[in-house]
């Protein structure tokens, strides 16, 4: 289970558990000390090689192999090691800051594609600190926002959707597949959908967010594995009734947080929520 943020908390300022200076310095010199070592591996290099022993990509990587950038001149291997270093402190901390929790799975992809990008921000404190603080600042719209995502991908042909607001139950196409063998679960986007679905509910009850090895989609997948001709599975949160052709019928249990869900959609829509919701 996910536990408390690292990076965000309740309070209007950014707060790190893990002191950010340590993280830049450690950084920092790290980055020191692999241009060092691949200036002495270059000269190395240039040693076996004047003695007919070839060069370090030669005798130093396992054939049919990738190269590695620490064998690549320092202007470009520094280029690139500096790069990935800071694209997974980028990552470590995203994970810490309970932000992620907050996403939809479009806003998290659109996230983990911008970390694959030549010009991601390099790590020093006055960038994390400004990322964070933009954050947290506006970790109420991210969250809002993968609410509507979700409700505006509904499909609007079965009348139990309604396009006003998240009612009873909701149905959606293609989370299972059906063949001689039984039941299986699909991967793709209705599969991210339900994970949003109690992600966001789990969030507005304030309870902890399973991380994406305890999720509703891994137990549902568990279950529809462990009972192949079962059509029917329920949590505290949904029960989930599916079909050959690959529809689910999915019953929200808690009326009280599907209100809450109708309440950000009426913000964002007004006027469109009947007067009695």
């Amino acid at each position: 289970m996910q536990t408390e943020p690292d990076v965000l908390t309740g309070h209007t300022d950014v707060i790190c558990s893990t002191s950010i200076e340590r993280i830049v310095t450690g950084r920092n010199t790290a980055l020191v000390q692999i241009e060092t070592l691949i200036q002495q591996l270059d000269d190395i290099s240039a040693l076996t090689s004047s003695v007919g022993g070839g060069k370090s990509n030669e005798w130093g990587v396992r054939q049919y192999r990738y190269d590695c950038w620490l064998m690549e001149k320092p202007e470009t291997a520094i280029k690139a090691i500096t790069r990935n270093i800071d694209r997974s402190i980028w990552k470590d901390l995203m994970n810490k800051s309970g932000m992620l929790a907050l996403m939809d799975a479009q806003a998290r992809d659109q996230w983990y594609n911008s970390l694959e990008k030549d010009d991601i921000p390099a790590i020093s404190e006055e960038n994390i600190l400004s990322t964070f603080k933009q954050l947290h600042h506006s970790k109420g719209e991210v969250f809002e926002r993968g609410v509507i995502n979700v409700f505006k991908g509904l499909s609007w042909d079965y009348k139990s959707n309604s396009p006003c607001k998240f009612g009873k139950k909701i149905i959606v196409n293609g989370l299972v597949k059906h063949d001689r063998w039984g039941f299986g679960l699909n991967w793709g986007w209705q599969r991210d959908r339900l994970a949003d679905l109690e992600r966001m509910l789990m969030i507005l009850d304030g309870k902890p967010v399973p991380d994406n090895r305890a999720d509703v989609t891994r137990r549902l997948g568990d279950h529809i594995h462990a009972n192949r001709h079962s059509n029917r599975y329920e949590d505290e949160m949904f029960v989930i009734t599916y079909f050959q052709k690959g529809t689910a019928h999915i019953v929200f249990r808690r009326a009280d947080l599907t209100e809450k869900l109708n309440d950000i959609i009426a913000r964002h829509y007004p006027g469109i929520l009947p007067s009695s919701v």
